[in-house]
């Protein structure tokens, strides 16, 4: 009786088993996946950072001239092959600090690390990155570095600027983009501030894979949560170009009724808000990236020049534009006047990059992104590699807003972690 008994467990064991085997390669057989050469990958991500520095490099000159009106066409500065080297553009390089971060400490690095790490960065900041970097020097960790309790330039630009690295090396892989934001982007910013930079990254992932401006920018914002004031301006610039294809500046107007007129929308202005007419808060910023992609039809000169005559931050703007619009074309596709003056030996200030460096550690880095999102590199008949991603549904972070903050984490640094941190002490004042 004890055989049969044993018999009869051991059989629904191996049932089980079996049951679950299937069960195991039923789901990996309902895996979807994307697959792009790694050549193809780091011809795109190229194109990239040099979309980035196009774009900074020829809205520069007007950058916060014109606020809350259209920069006239004949204030638009010519493009000259030159402007490219931007290696001394902080809207470049300050996102290599988190590049750098992420080589030396590996993609798990912890988010006290990398609140270290930007502490002791060097260079000049303003804005968010400021309060942000000042509050980890005076022992304030992360995530209330960036919480509105010690900032009140939480909702500002800044990691929103810097947020192409994260589009970078998430090939695909949008929930990679939204989770380096939660590490680097809550190290200054929150709420609408750190959504800005999650849909930069997003709409990044996406053009890698797609040319279809409006689902690249739709991707982006799939992964910002829904009842943000950060979806719902991204959701009106889509619906009003929709209803106005052939009238960027009739778009613009309904912008700067409501996104800059309207008090409802600037709850989380900072105090350098509204000064002159400036408008630094992330969302109608991010506007006018989009403003650039969607009207300037694929075009890179007209996606560059919408964005920048949008006005307000018109630097920081069409680089984000420009950079996400390269990507989708790639690097030996772009016209030769935007990389004929590429200085090969040009290196970022306060990084160890030069731009073949910076391409060669990202390239790095999304080997690594890839294997840890559940993918693979497979070769193909050629004997080329190729990156297999699975497809990924974006899972934004929780709702939250600056002007209804969840309460702050109490993190503070401890005594041996502020001896990490080499930086001198600044005193600035909101």
């Amino acid at each position: 009786m004890k055989k049969i008994l044993m018999l009869m467990v051991l059989s629904v064991a191996v049932v089980s088993l079996i049951g679950c085997d299937a069960e195991m390669a039923q789901e990996q057989a309902s895996v979807e996946f994307r697959r792009i050469g790694v050549d193809e990958y780091l011809d795109k991500m190229k194109a990239g950072w040099v979309g980035q520095m196009a774009g900074v490099g020829w809205g520069g000159p007007t950058e916060f001239k014109w606020k809350g009106e259209i920069i006239p066409s004949e204030d638009m500065p010519q493009w000259e092959p030159e402007m490219i080297n931007q290696f001394k553009q902080d809207d470049i390089y300050v996102e290599m600090t988190f590049v750098r971060t992420l080589e030396l400490h590996g993609l798990d690095v912890d988010i006290r690390q990398a609140g270290i790490d930007f502490a002791n960065s060097g260079y000049k900041l303003w804005h968010a990155n400021r309060y942000g970097r000042e509050n980890l020097r005076k022992g304030i960790a992360p995530p209330d570095s960036g919480h509105p309790k010690f900032t009140d330039h939480a909702d500002d630009i800044d990691y929103q600027i810097e947020a192409d690295y994260s589009g970078f090396i998430a090939p695909g892989m949008p929930n990679f983009a939204i989770e380096l934001g939660e590490k680097f982007g809550r190290l200054m910013n929150y709420g609408d501030g750190l959504y800005g930079g999650q849909f930069v990254g997003g709409m990044y992932a996406e053009a890698f894979f797609a040319k279809d401006i409006q689902k690249i920018v739709r991707a982006g914002l799939d992964c910002v949560p829904e009842g943000s004031q950060f979806h719902e301006c991204i959701g009106d610039v889509i619906k009003w170009h929709h209803q106005n294809p052939d009238d960027w500046q009739k778009t613009w107007y309904l912008i700067e009724a409501k996104y800059q007129d309207d008090p409802t929308y600037r709850k989380g202005s900072c105090p350098w808000d509204r000064q002159g007419g400036v408008n630094i808060d992330a969302k109608i910023n991010a506007a006018y990236i989009v403003m650039g992609l969607l009207y300037g039809d694929g075009d890179i000169d007209k996606t560059i020049i919408i964005s920048t005559r949008c006005g307000q931050d018109s630097d920081c703007n069409p680089s984000n534009a420009a950079g996400v619009l390269c990507t989708t074309i790639g690097f030996d596709k772009l016209p030769d006047k935007f990389k004929s003056a590429l200085d090969p030996k040009g290196k970022f200030s306060h990084t160890p990059y030069t731009f073949g460096k910076l391409i060669e550690v990202c390239g790095q880095l999304v080997r690594q992104a890839v294997e840890r999102q559940g993918g693979r590199i497979e070769k193909d008949t050629n004997g080329k590699e190729v990156f297999v991603i699975p497809v990924q549904k974006p899972k934004p972070g929780k709702l939250e807003q600056v002007w209804q903050p969840d309460p702050i984490a109490n993190s503070r640094f401890t005594e041996s972690e502020m001896k990490q941190i080499n930086a001198k002490h600044e005193a600035v004042s909101n």
